[in-house]
Formats: structure tokens, sequence, C-alpha cells
């Protein structure tokens, strides 16, 4: 914008009773991708009846059983990401290049001598259920309304006085003293909504008959879900392999969003004196938030070998227990044609900080694994995942029922499917392909746009009004495997393809359809493992 900009920016710290945590949130930390060793990804994940691979300890347990032999190994994983936003008018691509340890892990195995259970194992693995990461840019050009006329909608609506926004003397800050939405204080501070003539709880925002404009947005997620896992289990007459696991979860979430509306013939502030006039007029929406804590859950899990050619696999993992805590900020740039009489106001507000509790959904997965002769090996998946099922409450553990109904709006649960395959070519060499389709975890209600999607959160304190709505996920994976003696190498290429799309602000009655764009991510990631078995 080729304008003169307010800052309303929030920056001092606000006490740990606020809560504000979305559905959204929720949902962005209890999701998890196709991670592990490159043997492992390049069967695309289809190891619930197979076991003998280090990936198990985070997806079946009852796979620790199957080994005969300790193990050791590392993974390698090299991502280079491409997201494509795309409307009706152009499409822009961000790419970035990331490099991580996906997977690092020990088994051991004891033999016992009995001829009912041969062996007792236990292993300690680390490992990157799922990154963040992800970074994407785009143009809206043809809008039918504006943020600001949301925000004015609702704080109408909601018949908050103009005192409470800005203050009725020195002591008094509507960040702390009021229960006003802080989306409202720092929109009317920042000159996004103004009152309609003399009125005190009537609001307009920017746009009015005849404004036309565009908006951009830039978006840049950071951060992973790392496991920490214990298992043990066992052989039993070389016939059922069981196993239990526990793990510990580090999570780190970072997303910095900023939102900008280039609007003409809006409706804008004459003076710091009040009044109003049409001119050219925009903003500028920058937002910050951080989520860190960690997490436990337990894992059960069986295969069955039947028959030396048949195998099948059962694995419970329960919903993860997650303490968290998050911190936010949000700031406004407001800018306005140069013939427009000039205000300096600055509002001061202050930093959204609190802890609350997450409960994910639970997991359950079946597989079924076919050995033909000394060759090959064909693997199916099927996991289920109610992601309706997510809860959060606040530190104390009291349930935040309107979230929690929020979640059951916006989710449901996501059917995943997993086919692998390898062959050896000799004793040395084997090659791997595989497929994985992940369905959309959204309902209807809120990919359609016949749904509000809050996410301000119950105290209504969080500041960024965007989010986006996934949609299906695909992975397409091969590889190759070498093995000497002791040691092995592995290699994987893992293709995700991912759709879904980001929205401004939600669909509401105070505007009309609110800028969305569609989103595809095609990632390519390389994996390479190493490893000995002793």
């Amino acid at each position: 914008m080729n304008k003169t900009f307010i800052s309303a920016a929030l920056l001092a710290t606000l006490s740990l009773s606020v809560t504000a945590q979305s559905a959204l949130d929720a949902y962005s930390l209890s999701q998890s991708g196709l991670r592990g060793t490159a043997r492992f990804m390049s069967m695309g994940g289809a190891f619930t009846a197979l076991g003998g691979d280090l990936s198990t300890l985070n997806q079946n347990p009852g796979g620790i059983g199957v080994y005969r032999s300790s193990e050791i190994g590392a993974t390698l994983d090299i991502n280079a990401q491409s997201v494509k936003s795309q409307d009706m008018n152009q499409s822009i691509t961000r790419n970035q290049t990331k490099v991580n340890c996906n997977n690092f892990g020990y088994i051991g195995a004891v033999y016992t001598g009995s001829d009912v259970m041969p062996y007792f194992n236990w292993g300690a693995s680390y490992s990157r259920v799922s990154s963040f990461d992800r970074a994407y840019k785009g143009r809206i050009g043809s809008m039918n309304g504006s943020l600001s006329n949301y925000i004015a909608g609702y704080t109408t609506a909601e018949m908050w006085n103009s005192d409470d926004l800005t203050g009725y003397g020195s002591d008094y800050n509507p960040y702390f003293d009021s229960d006003a939405p802080w989306m409202s204080i720092l929109a009317y501070n920042g000159y996004l909504i103004n009152p309609v003539g003399s009125s005190q709880t009537s609001y307009n925002g920017l746009w009015q008959n005849g404004t036309t404009g565009e908006a951009a947005f830039d978006v840049v997620e950071k951060g992973h879900v790392d496991e920490y896992s214990i298992n043990f289990g066992g052989n039993v007459m070389n016939t059922l392999f069981w196993g239990m696991g526990f793990g510990i979860t580090d999570v780190n979430y970072t997303s910095s969003v900023y939102y900008e509306e280039d609007l003409q013939n809006a409706r804008i502030p004459l003076s710091d004196n009040g009044g109003l006039t049409t001119g050219a007029g925009g903003f500028g929406l920058d937002s910050w938030k951080r989520i860190s804590g960690t997490g436990f859950n337990f894992k059960f899990g069986v295969i069955v070998k039947p028959i030396n050619e048949l195998r099948i696999g059962v694995a419970v993992h329960t919903p993860t227990y997650y303490n968290l805590r998050q911190e936010g900020w949000a700031q406004i740039d407001y800018g306005y044609g140069t013939s427009i009489s000039g205000v300096t106001q600055t509002n001061d507000g202050y930093t959204d900080y609190f802890e609350w509790k997450l409960r994910t959904p639970m997991r359950l997965t079946a597989g079924v694994a076919g050995v033909i002769g000394t060759k090959g090996i064909l693997s199916v998946d099927y996991e289920y995942r109610p992601m309706q099922k997510m809860n959060v409450r606040d530190r104390y553990s009291n349930e935040y029922k309107d979230v929690n109904g929020d979640i059951e709006t916006y989710y449901k649960a996501v059917n995943i499917i997993r086919v692998g395959g390898e062959y050896r070519l000799d004793r040395n060499w084997s090659l791997r392909a595989g497929y994985s389709v992940q369905s959309s975890p959204t309902t209807t209600a809120a990919t359609d746009g016949s749904t509000s999607v809050y996410t301000s959160g119950p105290d209504d304190t969080e500041t960024t009004p965007s989010y986006s709505m996934d949609r299906t996920t695909q992975y397409i994976t091969c590889g190759i495997g070498y093995r000497y003696k002791n040691f092995y190498a592995d290699a994987a290429y893992i293709h995700t393809h991912r759709t879904s799309t980001f929205h401004a602000y939600t669909p509401n009655s105070y505007t009309q359809t609110p800028p969305a764009v569609d989103l595809t991510d095609n990632n390519n990631r390389i994996a390479l493992s190493v490893g000995f078995k002793f």
C-alpha cells in the first residue's frame, strides 16, 4: 500500500487466566503424516501386519515381537515443499526445502530359550511423527466485502460501547478491563471499524456500495510433533507376536499470518476528530501464535501368523494427552490516501498467554500381509481416526463445551488406506512401492461455507481470523533397499499431494462471500536410512 500507516500492536504480557484456543488449533496439533524409516515409507506405511522395522514402535507395537536379532538405525529426511495458491485470476507458488533426522532407534532382542515364548524384545526410538512446516502466499483479485465489515457486524450485534473498546480514563485498559473481543478492540483503535454517526454501539467497516479492492495473504507455519517411544513385546510359539508401548510427545507449533486489503472508494475516517469520507484505504493484519508442550500416549498391538504366507495385525493407540502453553499477538497497519487528513494514534495492547489441555483422537489400525515365497510381500492397512473426538479443556481440566461443539461441527472421522509391496531381486537388493490415501477430516458444513468457523477462542482473545480447511491427502512412494551381512541401507521417494482451502475469515451474515483461495501442496521427499542388525 502506498499510504501512511497507523500501527496497532499487541506488546505486553497478559495473565495466565485468559484462554483462547480454538477447534482449529486442536486439529493442527492432532495431525500425523507418513513418517518413519525409508523402508516403511517406501511401502506406503503398510506395516501393521508386517513388523520387523523400527517404525513399528510408532505404528503397531506388536511388530517388535517379530525381531530375532537386535538392531540400531537412523533416517535422514530431505523435503522439498511446494504450495500453490489458486483463485480465479492467478496462481502463486511458494517453495522451501527442509532437512531433518526423521527417525532413529534401537531394538534389543533377548532369546529366552523357552519354546512358548522364545524371544522377549524391547526397544526405544525417536520419530518425527508430524511436521507443520508449510509456507504459502497469494492474492485475491475480486472481493465482495471486507474483514472490517465482519468485525463491525459482530461488534454491533454484541452492542459493545465505544468506551469499552478504547477506554474510560487513564487507568482503563480495554484488554484487561472489558470482556470485549480483542479483535474488536484492535480494529476500533486501528480505524478498521468506526462509529455510525454519534452512536456508541453501532459500527461500520471500510466496505460500502461501490467499494472495490484486492486482498493478499502470506502464511508461514513451522513446527513438529516428536515422539519418544519405549516398547516391549514378545513372540508366542512363532505364531502370535505382541507388543505394548509408551510414547512421550513434544510439540512445537508456530504460525505467522499476514492478511492485507487494498480498497478503493472505501468508507474511511476523515480525521482524528471523527467523521467519514470516501477514498482509498486499506490495512494489514499481522498475527502470530506459538503453541508448545508435552503429552503422552499408550499403544497396544498384535500380529498373528496362522500360516507362513499370511500375517494379520491389529493396533490400538490411545489419545495423546497434552499439557500446552500458547502465546500470540497481533498488529494492524492502517493506510489512507494522501488527500485524507492524517491521524497519528497508536494503540498499545497485550500478548495473549495461557495454558490449556488437549486430548487428540484415538487411532485404530488393522492390516493383512501376504508373503509370496522368498521373493515378495504385499501388505494392506486400514486406519480409523475419529477427529470429531478431539477435546480441549482449560489448565484446570474444565471442559470448553463451545469449542468442543465446534470440533464436532467442523471435523469428522478420517479413513486411511495404505498399500505396499516389496520384491527381492536377490539376496542383497529389494525394490519397493506404496500408496496411501487419507480422506478429508472436515465436514461438508465446514468446507461449503454453510456454518460459521470460530477462531477467536472461548474468551474471544485470539486475533487470527483466517484459517485453512484440509481435504484429501495422498502419498505415492517407492524405494530401494540393500543388505550386506548385518548392514542395511534403504532409500525412499515420497510424493505428497494435499488439497485445502485458505479462508480470510469465516462466512457470516455481515458481509458477502469472504475471500477464499484453493491451496495445493506437492511435496517431494527423499529419505535415507542406515542400520545394523546384530
